[in-house]
């Protein structure tokens, strides 16, 4: 159960993702010196990102997952205490 929860929310995350660069860009510029505004949408921008910039991306992921999210086998499957209430 506890993974049928996370599935769908990366799910929902990826399609907030996918969709939200159609109508809203970050000002400013990338750790690469290329401008948010130059990154194209959807599958294309992996070739734009750094490798650094995915690294900072896959660290902070796993940090919020293994320091803020914490398995707590009292509570409901996907009822973390650091994320409000279920």
């Amino acid at each position: 159960r506890e993974t049928e929860l996370k599935n769908g929310r990366v799910a929902m995350l990826a399609a907030m993702g996918y969709i939200t660069p159609e109508f809203f860009k970050f000002p400013g510029i990338c750790a690469s010196g290329v401008p948010f505004a130059d990154i194209p949408n959807g599958l294309a921008a992996l070739s734009k990102v750094p490798g650094a910039g995915w690294c900072q991306i896959i660290l902070f992921i796993g940090l919020v997952e293994k320091g803020l999210y914490v398995y707590d086998p009292s509570r409901a499957p996907g009822d973390f205490e650091n994320a409000g209430v279920l």
